[in-house]
């Protein structure tokens, strides 16, 4: 094959695309801009009642009138269910989104946390290994750098101190991909993403909860005594960046030498990158502005750090900015004004 066919190939557009956990925050927003340039798209989700079901399927109910996508209520932790929905379909690409997400409740339910997080992510990987799935796209998390404090958080820094069985599940499906990237050449990238905010976010999360309790004059709870810092990243540069990367297969990286191994990249096609806005801002600044779009004063619960937490988060975002020319943009202003706007709408309706 000449180089030019190579290259023509390499670039052929993932048409057909399986995105789990649908029903979820990213999922939904995925799923939607796919739909939009074309794909055709199978959701997967259960959706379980860990947070408000009914907000999930009114995500659900913003996509069902694309044509172009079709939701199955299949759990990926079921090994029958996901042989069969490898069976029935030819995936291109498969992204997974599909996680018992949360930090504090993997101290209280870490069952769910192996059931999903490892058993259903397996499930995955034997699906795409079977029906020769092109790219494998997985959400990974900045909780994996853990005690780690070397910031900004780069994708070549060791990540092997979890403080949390949610960090501990995302690393190990970073590990797990790579077994099977290496042993059947199946494309396969990780993406760590950065405290998400925006419109149709998880009720469980710090906007929201802030958002419902300054509105009912309730006091809200600031952990470490207000000492915290996030890269907080909107939804709208979290779905660029990844639909950019699914038409992207990872590669081998040539460079890659095993006497001083990059932890990002290998011998095999597989890649991590992180996804955040390459700012550190202020838990304070953040809830500084909520208040300034609600339009009320928070009444602030300082408390101390909470365990499996960290201080800080913040991306280093260059290896996303040479390999797909985008950079996550979108000022903490800009964005908390939009999900303020659509969480007034939305619950006040």
């Amino acid at each position: 094959m000449t180089d030019e066919k190579k290259e023509k190939t390499r670039k052929q557009k993932m048409k057909k695309i399986l995105v789990t956990g649908t029903a979820g925050f990213i999922g939904s927003f995925l799923a939607k801009k796919l739909c939009a340039s074309g794909c055709e798209v199978i959701g997967i989700d259960t959706i379980t009642d860990y947070y408000d079901v009914s907000l999930k399927k009114d995500r659900l109910t913003q996509i069902a009138a694309n044509d172009n996508f079709q939701n199955l209520e299949v759990d990926i932790s079921d090994r029958a269910a996901m042989e069969k929905l490898f069976i029935d379909h030819s995936f291109d690409a498969v992204v997974n989104l599909a996680a018992q997400p949360g930090v504090r409740y993997s101290l209280i339910n870490p069952a769910t946390y192996i059931d999903t997080n490892i058993v259903g992510f397996a499930n995955l990987l034997e699906g795409c290994r079977h029906s020769r799935v092109k790219h494998f796209v997985y959400a990974s998390s900045s909780s994996v750098y853990g005690a780690n404090t070397h910031q900004p958080y780069s994708e070549h820094d060791n990540v092997n101190h979890p403080v949390s069985l949610y960090a501990a599940s995302k690393k190990s499906n970073e590990l797990m991909a790579h077994s099977y990237s290496h042993l059947f050449g199946l494309p396969c990238t990780g993406l760590r993403f950065f405290t998400v905010y925006g419109p149709w976010g998880r009720p469980d999360m710090a906007p929201m909860l802030f958002a419902k309790a300054i509105l009912a004059g309730e006091p809200i709870n600031v952990f470490n005594n207000g000492n915290m810092a996030r890269d907080f990243t909107f939804i709208d540069d979290i779905v660029e960046g990844v639909a950019r990367v699914v038409q992207k297969p990872a590669e081998p990286d040539f460079q890659w030498n095993s006497e001083s191994p990059d932890t990002a990249t290998s011998y095999c096609p597989y890649r991590i990158y992180n996804i955040g806005n390459n700012k550190k801002e202020r838990l304070l600044y953040f809830i500084q502005l909520l208040e300034q779009n609600l339009g009320k004063t928070a009444d602030k619960n300082f408390l101390p750090m909470q365990p499996g937490d960290v201080q800080a988060t913040y991306a280093n975002v260059d290896d996303l900015i040479r390999d797909f020319d985008y950079k996550p943009d979108t000022p903490l202003d800009v964005g908390v004004k939009r999900f303020v706007d659509w969480y007034l709408e939305y619950y006040t309706k």
